[in-house]
């Protein structure tokens, strides 16, 4: 009852604003017991009784609708500092578009990182930005003819992006736990925070696989297998929407893999083959979609055969809805729309272009510009006849289903008082640091170089481009202004007062020239010789030197793919002077794509795989170089040697990685040079396990029912460590060519020294099916082979089964 008299007396306080004293008068009196008047006609509508069923109210208020507010329900108003040039409702609005409505608003008043325009007084504190959303959300409610309420959208893929919200690792380093509880958390804190702060809708997660490593947004994806994209995916979209928040599925589809891996303005032309873009790059959004439920899909703006995937029916509507089931949603990227005018020329004219969006299946269109760009040509469509209100109507209908789905239309009004409790608070700042610390990959330890005795060591040097960054760390697509500890922080805090830790920088992350100099190589400069000379003089002082070496957010990200995957600029210089001096090197790399790393793994004696970790990823660095943690990620890409070999990932198709032997029936393959650098699922530990006792039951099973699958994991070392069990299946005979082996399942699990633990799985239809030669789901009898190992190379045990 109190938050209902604070928000009658906001709204008269908005009405001194905006109208007359009659006005605020009239809009107090739309808050009756148990419901709203939305449509201010002084009686409860069907829409607007919280008892009935949805598609009741759905239908009852889209009667009530005229064309210019159905239409104003298919367009985003981006936020302030994007769109918006108010933070708050001013009377200017009553002369807006948005007079009739909107579907939502993102980004609203979230302090957008790296967007000095966006900054705003009210994204803090946190309580603040809750009244700011209140009081915009009420405008809608009080000040238009219908009072439907807007969705409040934001990205939130490293975390909920907004100000001093609590950050994650990028989406690449997430995917290197491989722990699905985590990622659940990781969503519930999201969506949690969404929530307390305002926002109803938020865009998360990625479930793009990141088939080629040459592209810039790797590092925003879970990895390179449509299973693991999907359990993990599944986790997260759970985690958010268990909050009360939508999550919104990016990007849909076939949006990872442009020609040559190529982004910026070339993101067309996927080259995915029918059978290939259903097991990999639909697989998980067909899962994730069907077991979680998401009220959100984006749709993308590249093609696949030819056709853009914003204008196919197909794709947004027989196979999303009609085959998945989806119920929510679909927003498009931005500026996917008018790709289909400016970009894949299907349409004459941009007018054209919002037509076929529209009887494709879009819901509504996103743009960093003004939502009657794209609203106009809209309503001139209905007046031609062009297009019918029948399937206006629908569309409109699936973004109401949204806002009833969320109580909005119920419960429009947050409370802002547990939001400044309830952000980013202790909790979640040290479930970031486990998430940085699980983040983590070692991918080489000979001699057991790590991790390091802080009894042993006097002097250790920091050097390299990345050891006293910190920008890598904060996301345009996550929280922003939290501090950020440093590599090189990380080790003085805990090094302490005993270890002399110095500090060169050694080069920058790319030469003068770049990245044309990686085609035609040009020799250091003065300064930068000077420059590897401080970090080699001071390399041969130190008992240990910690190179920080890598890539940052200018060099790895959304529209900034690669022609080369080696060490940018002379960091490699550095490191071969480094090793010259006959010190151990330890490498940490800070970067967002896989890199040919190959005379890095030949002569350095450790490497750690740290991604863009968060804020706090100093700290997690520190600490695992150190042993108070020991490093249990698993790689979710696969790394290559060289270019020349790309694409090579996982799955992949018998004979298709150029594995033949030296000698032998077609045993040439001595032109090229074969194999990964790291595997699919690598991962090196500080202790050793075990692996015995496979169990696969029954031996024997008809096609729709379940296999089960046990094994026991022991830790054989001497310290406390996480291995991650992995199981892939293998088909031994189909009707069509199917992968080598698929991953089916994976566990993380923890175990003390001399710990033993039964790791249980079980192998669903779902799981076994392929698509026969006429493309229908099935699961075919015959052999199988459960593959039980510590990644796609590492094989421990296997044994078969058979589908009678």
């Amino acid at each position: 009852m109190q938050l209902l008299i604070r928000q009658i007396t906001a709204g008269i306080l908005l009405s001194a604003l905006t109208g007359t004293a009659a006005t605020a008068q009239q809009t107090s009196s739309i808050y009756r017991q148990g419901w709203i008047d939305f449509n201010k006609n002084g009686r409860k509508d069907i829409f607007e009784d919280p008892v009935q069923p949805a598609e009741r109210r759905i239908q009852d208020l889209l009667s009530q609708m005229t064309p210019e507010e159905k239409t104003c329900q298919m367009a985003t108003l981006y936020g302030y500092g994007r769109v918006l040039k108010d933070e708050m409702p001013t009377a200017e609005w009553k002369t807006k578009v948005w007079k009739d409505g909107i579907a939502n608003i993102d980004e609203e008043l979230n302090s957008l990182p790296f967007n000095k325009k966006a900054a705003s007084k009210y994204s803090f504190p946190y309580s603040r930005h809750t009244e700011a959303l209140n009081t915009i959300q009420r405008w809608f409610v009080e000040e238009t003819r219908l009072g439907i309420p807007v969705d409040f959208t934001n990205e939130a893929i490293h975390g909920l992006c907004h100000d001093r919200a609590t950050p994650f690792c990028a989406p690449i380093g997430i995917g290197s736990t491989w722990n699905r509880a985590l990622v659940s958390q990781a969503g519930h804190i999201a969506g949690r925070e969404a929530r307390l702060l305002g926002y109803t809708n938020i865009y998360v997660p990625i479930l793009d696989p990141a088939r080629d490593p040459r592209w810039g947004r790797v590092v925003e994806c879970y990895g390179e297998d449509p299973f693991l994209i999907a359990e993990l995916g599944k986790q997260m979209t759970l985690g958010v929407q268990s909050e009360g928040v939508a999550a919104t599925l990016k990007h849909y589809a076939v949006y990872s893999v442009p020609k040559g891996g190529r982004d910026g303005n070339a993101r067309t032309d996927p080259h995915v083959a029918p059978r290939e873009l259903h097991q990999i790059y639909l697989y998980p959004f067909r899962r994730v979609i069907q077991e979680a439920r998401p009220m959100g899909v984006m749709s993308s703006y590249n093609d696949w055969d030819g056709v853009p995937v914003t204008g196919s029916y197909y794709f947004l509507t027989e196979l999303l809805r009609q085959v998945y089931g989806f119920d929510g949603y679909v927003v498009s990227d931005s500026e996917a729309v008018e790709y289909l005018f400016s970009k894949h020329h299907v349409a004459a004219d941009y007018k054209d272009a919002v037509r076929q969006a529209v009887e494709a299946g879009l819901n509504v269109r996103t743009n960093f510009t003004p939502p009657e760009e794209y609203i106009t040509p809209l309503r001139e469509l209905i007046k031609e006849n062009r297009l019918s209100m029948k399937t206006i109507d629908s569309r409109v209908a699936d973004v109401l289903r949204v806002k009833f789905r969320l109580g909005l239309f119920d419960k429009p009004y947050n409370d802002p008082a547990p939001a400044d409790k309830g952000v980013h608070t202790t909790a979640d700042e040290a479930f970031a640091l486990q998430l940085n610390r699980e983040s983590l990959v070692l991918l080489k330890n000979d001699h057991e170089t790590l991790p390091l005795d802080k009894g042993k060591l006097r002097n250790i040097l920091v050097t390299g481009p990345l050891a006293a960054a910190s920008t890598h760390a904060i996301s345009r697509y996550g929280p922003s202004n939290n501090p950020v500890t440093t590599v090189l922080d990380g080790i003085k805090t805990y090094a302490g007062k005993d270890i002399r830790v110095q500090y060169a920088k050694g080069c920058d992350i790319v030469n003068p020239g770049w990245p044309g100099t990686e085609i035609i190589p040009t020799p250091p400069d003065s300064s930068e010789q000077a420059s590897i000379a401080e970090a080699v003089k001071l390399a041969r002082q130190s008992d240990v030197i910690i190179a920080v070496v890598g890539e940052d957010e200018k060099r790895v990200g959304e529209s900034l793919s690669r022609t080369d995957l080696s060490l940018p600029g002379r960091q490699l210089q550095l490191l071969q002077a480094l090793h010259a001096t006959g010190k151990p090197v330890i490498a940490v790399l800070i970067n967002g794509q896989p890199l040919t790393i190959n005379w890095e793994q030949q002569n350095l004696p450790a490497i750690l795989e740290a991604w863009f970790p968060g804020p706090q990823g100093g700290t997690a660095i520190a600490e695992t170089l150190f042993g108070a943690y020991n490093p249990g990620g698993r790689l979710p890409v696969t790394f290559p040697k060289s270019l020349g070999q790309i694409e090579l990932n996982f799955p992949y198709k018998p004979g298709s990685h150029a594995d033949q032997p030296s000698s032998g029936n077609n045993g040439y393959g001595r032109t090229s040079v074969n194999g990964a650098l790291y595997p699919f699922g690598f991962g090196l530990s500080y202790t050793s396990f075990s692996y015995s006792n496979l169990v696969v039951t029954p031996q024997k099973q008809a096609s729709q029912g379940d296999i089960h699958v046990s094994v026991d994991i022991t830790n054989t070392g001497k310290r406390k460590g996480d291995e991650v069990v992995q199981l892939y299946l293998k088909d031994l005979v189909s009707s069509v060519t199917t992968y080598v082996m698929q991953l089916r399942g994976f566990e993380r699990i923890t175990l003390q020294p001399g710990e033993k633990k039964t790791v249980h799985f079980v192998l669903h239809p779902d799981d076994l099916s392929i698509l026969d030669r006429n493309m229908n789901t099935t699961v075919e009898p015959g052999d199988f082979e459960v593959l039980i190992g510590t990644s796609s190379e590492d094989i421990k045990l296997r044994q078969g089964f058979t589908i009678i």
